[in-house]
């Protein structure tokens, strides 16, 4: 299985519009940061995880020739408002699949109005396969997919398994019973969105806090605003087996 980081910040991305912040002025590539998204791939199969503002940009900096689907983690702009864009992938290959829970779907189908329209559809819309999803197992082709639901403060969202890849973004609490789902994987992708405590997001120490539960081989971190700091200072500060993602990152899971 490969996994490749599309993309690594949060909301606004990096460098942040207008900020003389240190880090949104960093020369560094590893410090600018499109909207988060993660590619999912093994055998012939392709999936994306969450389709943000920023996922043209993303499939062509991958050189990306078809996707088989999209798993929402929630209905936030920076992770869905992207959704036009799958439109390459639709001429070339037909409706596009996509799994996300029912109030996602919903939130899509607002947003999206011409996309999900039946009666004198815009002949240059997508046309898209729904898959209602909850809190329990589906397959994907040839592997079972197990969600993990977080909250993003008061809002649930679904992290997703794959065998022993694990990604969760958005994330502030994980019940027990959700960390448990994670018992024996790999690999962890996590949000770590900034130094300080946030309302709605893990902050580093609490992040870090999760993967010394878990206990994975290895953990890397995503979700990442300017405030966390310089790429290779924060990387160097990290335990041995925790690492911070970067856009374009790709690693592999045997």
């Amino acid at each position: 299985m490969k996994v490749t980081f599309l993309g690594t910040g949060t909301s606004q991305g990096i460098p942040v519009i207008g900020s003389n912040h240190p880090v949104c002025l960093s020369d560094n590539p590893k410090d600018k940061r499109l909207r988060v998204s993660a590619m999912v791939e093994w055998d012939d199969f392709t999936y994306v995880i969450d389709c943000g503002p920023d996922f043209r940009q993303q499939m062509l900096a991958n050189n990306v020739q078809k996707i088989d689907g999209i798993l929402f983690t929630h209905e936030h702009n920076d992770h869905v408002i992207g959704l036009d864009d799958v439109r390459p992938f639709y001429f070339r290959q037909g409706d596009i699949a996509i799994y996300a829970h029912k109030r996602v779907i919903k939130e899509l189908q607002h947003r999206f109005a011409y996309v999900f329209e039946t009666v004198n559809k815009y002949p240059g819309a997508p046309t898209l396969h729904i898959n209602e999803i909850e809190n329990r197992p589906f397959t994907l082709k040839s592997i079972e997919v197990e969600p993990i639901e977080v909250l993003h403060n008061q809002l649930p969202v679904l992290g997703f398994r794959f065998r022993e890849f694990a990604y969760i973004t958005d994330a502030k609490k994980i019940e027990a019973q959700e960390l448990e789902k994670l018992k024996g994987i790999k690999v962890l992708v996590l949000n770590a969105l900034r130094i300080e405590p946030h309302h709605s997001h893990l902050n580093l120490q609490e992040a870090l806090e999760i993967i010394e539960k878990v206990k994975p081989e290895r953990a890397y971190l995503t979700h990442i605003s300017h405030l966390l700091g310089f790429h290779d200072e924060v990387e160097a500060s990290l335990p041995k087996n925790v690492f911070l993602a970067y856009d374009n990152l790709k690693i592999t899971i045997s």
